[in-house]
């Protein structure tokens, strides 16, 4: 029986392939309202980044949510995001 491989995503700040589990998804609803899925399990589009430091504020400086959802996406939100990372991910 073959072994499963893990599902890669491409981190939306440094650009490198990691397995799902090693990401931190943020999302977008229907209703455009974005938000950290750390369970990874919320409706809506998707992306992903690392949660290394260098990372995050990469997608700040780029503006890679904005590209992600096809949408403008205020620095507030940004800074929302981050902070969520920061508190809820072990270094």
């Amino acid at each position: 029986m073959k072994k499963k491989k893990a599902p890669l995503r491409k981190c939306i700040g440094c650009g490198q392939q990691f397995s799902k589990k090693e990401l931190v998804r943020i999302v977008k609803d229907k209703e455009n309202n974005i938000a950290v899925d750390f369970l990874g399990k919320a409706h809506g589009r998707g992306a992903y980044v690392c949660p290394k430091e260098e990372c995050i504020e990469k997608i700040r400086k780029s503006k890679a949510l904005n590209r992600a959802f096809s949408m403008e996406v205020k620095n507030e939100i940004y800074d929302i995001i981050i902070d969520e990372i920061r508190k809820n991910v072990a270094k």
